[in-house]
């Protein structure tokens, strides 16, 4: 099945939308192991953005802070988008609190990073 039309992918969306982040990585993990590259390194990074929130709720900002890095990382081969999503946006929301991060300031004071569908669904 075309990851775009699993309903798995539509409600790990919802759930990481949400700020549902364990329920978004687990729901993300699951599409992640019947992937190849380039769709499984990109969910990969989405779902590292999501543990890296997890760690951020659970108070273990050095965990959030390499997971973030991490997840961006990853992303970056599939910017600006991929499987119809703006990837560009989640790349700089999640840079944005990486850098709240890695200068000791609360990362909650920017917005959290959102999976926004974009008309190009360039590398799906």
């Amino acid at each position: 099945m075309n990851l775009l039309d699993d309903p798995r992918f539509s409600k790990a969306l919802e759930l990481f939308n949400s700020g549902a982040w364990y329920e978004a990585h687990d729901a993300f993990e699951e599409l992640w192991h019947e992937q190849v590259d380039p769709n499984r390194r990109l969910l990969q990074g989405i779902l590292q953005i999501a543990v890296a929130h997890v760690h951020l709720e659970r108070g273990n900002t050095r965990g959030a802070t390499i997971l973030m890095g991490e997840g961006i990382g990853r992303l970056k081969p599939s910017l600006p988008s991929a499987l119809g999503l703006d990837l560009q946006a989640l790349h700089t929301a999640s840079s944005v609190r990486l850098h709240a991060l890695q200068n000791e300031r609360n990362p909650d004071d920017d917005p959290p990073p959102k999976l926004i569908h974009t008309n190009d669904a360039v590398g799906s």
